[in-house]
C-alpha cells in the first residue's frame, strides 16, 4: 500500500550486503534486464530472500526520485542490445521518497474491489510530486484486473518532510464516483507508529479493524 526509499531499517552494511546477494542471484541464473530481488527482513536484521521479480514493479517510482535513474529507460536500453552506463558506484541515495497506491477498493469492506466510472478527478502537482495515472473523468475502472488507479509519490530531503508533502498532496487528490483507500491512506500517514518508523507486516491488522 506504501512504499518508501531509502528503508528505515537497513543501515549500509546490511544494505550491500543484501545487494551483493541480489548480483549473486542474477549471476547464477545469467540474468540480464530489470528486475527486483525481494527480501524480508526480521527484527533481529536478519533478511530472507523471496523471490525474483523479471520486470520492472509498482515501487519503482521511489527509487527514480531518490536515485535519479530513469530505470525504464535503462530496461528499454538493455532489451535493445545495448550496455548498462551505470556502474554502483554511480548510484547515490538522496532524499527520502513515498509512494502510495491508491485503489478502487473499500477498506471498510476488507478491501473489496470497487469498480466503476470515475466521475470527477482532480490531480495535483508541485515540487517533489510524482503521480503515475491513466484515469480520467468518465473513466470506467473494470473488474477484471488490479484495482490499483493511481500513484501518488512525494520527493523531499528527509522523510518527516516527505511525509508532510506526501498529506498534503493527498489532501488535493479527488476522485469521485468510486470509493477508494484514498482516506484511509491519509490516516496511515498521520498514525504516529508510521511516522515513527515502527513498522511491521502487523501494522495494518494491528492498528486498524479491517
Amino acid at each position: 500500500m506504501i512504499e518508501e526509499s531509502p528503508c528505515l531499517a537497513l543501515n549500509s552494511n546490511i544494505r550491500d550486503e543484501m545487494g551483493a546477494v541480489a548480483v549473486r542471484a542474477a549471476k547464477a541464473v545469467n540474468y540480464r534486464n530489470a528486475g527486483t530481488v525481494e527480501f524480508l527482513l526480521d527484527k533481529d536484521n536478519n533478511y530472507y530472500f523471496i523471490e525474483i521479480n523479471t520486470r520492472i514493479q509498482v515501487e519503482h517510482g521511489v527509487t527514480e526520485l531518490v536515485t535519479g535513474v530513469d530505470l525504464i529507460k535503462e530496461q528499454i536500453r538493455i532489451a535493445a542490445g545495448e550496455q548498462l552506463q551505470l556502474k554502483q558506484d554511480d548510484i547515490k541515495l538522496r532524499g527520502h521518497a513515498i509512494e502510495v497506491r491508491i485503489n478502487a477498493e473499500n477498506p471498510e469492506k476488507n478491501f473489496a474491489p470497487c469498480p466503476g466510472t470515475i466521475t470527477d478527478v482532480h490531480i495535483p502537482g508541485g515540487n517533489g510530486v510524482r503521480i503515475d495515472t491513466a484515469v480520467y473523468t468518465g473513466y470506467m475502472i473494470p473488474p477484471y484486473y488490479d484495482s490499483m488507479i493511481m500513484k501518488v509519490m512525494a520527493y523531499d530531503r528527509d522523510r518527516d518532510s516527505a511525509i508532510r508533502k506526501m498529506r498534503s498532496v493527498l489532501g488535493e487528490v479527488i476522485i469521485e464516483g468510486v470509493t477508494t483507500n484514498l482516506d484511509f491512506q491519509y490516516d496511515i500517514l498521520k498514525n504516529e507508529r508510521f511516522i515513527n518508523g515502527d513498522i511491521n507486516t502487523d501494522f495494518i491488522s494491528d492498528e486498524y479493524s479491517v
